[in-house]
């Protein structure tokens, strides 16, 4: 519902900003402006969507092979401690537990055909927990703040999509993005935990997952910072390149050690690839064409100027704004965002500040309204109490941390 009073408003929006540039500034060519970019939109559109079709199917192949080979049931144990902390209302041996775990270990690896349907029976087994049906429990709030977060390893269909408009290293944005979506993490988690009143013994427990991770991170910065310019380049672009082709190795690897038919799972997987790159179409063409409208009408333009103007204001550097809309669109709509996101690439280049910072944006966060919806909706709970204030409040760290990171990268 939010998404179609969303994409019906850039129409409106776009159409009364043309009308006056029209009647007050005498522009006679900016619906013939407006009808270009349109067509050019739709056609982009499904360009891009086919061109997908490679890079998701090798990346969902090579995720199908380490789903079959266990590493979702190996991250579960992993974190299974974790969440027994996290969650203490929900019994160790409880469904709830198992599903949530597989949830996130597949958010981990984005494997979003495997995510989903673990994270409605995550909330479906958890609400036969909840005592009051039509009010999220505190372990599903703690849930969907987290899934909402948008932790994972590898940004898959960022990656792709930087592949298919040209970057010469479509990979760049892997570590950046890691750090953002921890961050994000963090910060619902923290959020949550406050509001949930946590013991001393949960406290714990996320302060040692914040020092585990932040520790990692903080180490790699400093890394990086003390490495000349050239070299920071080739070590972060050889760390990128070289944790996904090592994920690719060990997934082969316990394929093998699992005897499954690695082949037959890569194809498996492939096939996915291939119906995620087709069902995209439609999406992708009417928010392209949607956006089309707005930035060919000049409602960007304004929009953007607008916020070069507060920022400058406060004091900021403000090479960051055009990159903005990609970050106040990923919580309304992953379709938008990506729109967005692409568009920003295609108008600044994928491998410069705007074009890198936008896919951070995008590979940063879930999309926390269609998430709400989707998973409070599946067991019809009303009342989500906290669960989007926290969650968007999640939603600026990432987008501040991307600032930040982005500012401070030794981007090549």
């Amino acid at each position: 519902m939010v998404l179609n009073y969303l994409w019906i408003s850039f129409f409106l929006i776009a159409f009364v900003v043309a009308l006056v540039k029209l009647i007050f500034l005498g522009d006679t060519q900016v619906f013939k402006t407006m009808m270009d970019g349109v067509f050019d939109s739709a056609k982009g559109g499904v360009d891009i969507s086919l061109g997908l079709i490679g890079v998701m199917s090798l990346f969902l192949g090579f995720m199908q092979i380490g789903e079959r080979a266990g590493a979702i049931n190996v991250l579960s144990r992993i974190v299974g401690p974790f969440f027994n902390k996290l969650f203490p209302g929900v019994p160790p041996n409880h469904p709830a537990m198992g599903h949530m775990m597989m949830n996130f270990s597949a958010n981990l690896l984005q494997l979003d055909n495997a995510a989903t349907p673990f994270g409605l029976k995550a909330m479906e087994s958890l609400q036969e927990l909840n005592p009051q049906k039509d009010t999220a429990s505190d372990a599903q709030v703690m849930f969907m703040v987290l899934h909402a977060s948008g932790l994972s390893i590898i940004p898959v269909s960022v990656i792709a999509q930087r592949v298919i408009v040209g970057s010469k290293n479509a990979t760049d944005i892997f570590i950046p993005c890691v750090i953002c979506t921890f961050v994000a993490t963090m910060v619902a988690m923290i959020i949550t935990a406050f509001k949930q009143r946590f013991t001393s013994r949960q406290w714990v427990a996320i302060g040692l997952f914040s020092i585990i991770g932040s520790s990692c991170l903080a180490g790699l910065a400093v890394l990086l910072r003390s490495l000349t310019p050239e070299n920071a380049t080739i070590f972060s672009n050889v760390l990128s390149t070289g944790l996904i082709m090592l994920l690719f190795v060990t997934f082969i690897l316990g394929g093998m050690y699992k005897k499954i038919a690695v082949y037959d799972a890569f194809i498996d997987g492939a096939k996915q690839g291939f119906e995620v790159a087709v069902k995209i179409i439609p999406y992708l063409v009417g928010m392209l064409v949607a956006i089309s409208v707005l930035r060919s009408s000049g409602v960007f333009d304004y929009i953007i100027q607008g916020a070069q103007w507060l920022f400058a204001q406060l004091g900021f550097n403000t090479d960051f704004v055009p990159s903005l809309p990609t970050a106040l669109m990923r919580p309304f709509s992953g379709s938008g965002s990506r729109a967005l996101m692409i568009d920003a690439m295609k108008t600044y280049g994928p491998d410069t500040f705007i074009g890198r910072l936008s896919c951070m944006f995008q590979g940063s966060a879930d999309t926390t309204f269609y998430v709400v919806a989707l998973y409070f909706g599946s067991v019809g709970i009303k009342r989500t109490r906290y669960a989007i204030p926290a969650s968007l409040l999640a939603d600026l760290a990432g987008i501040i941390t991307a600032i930040i990171v982005a500012y401070n990268w030794p981007w090549g």
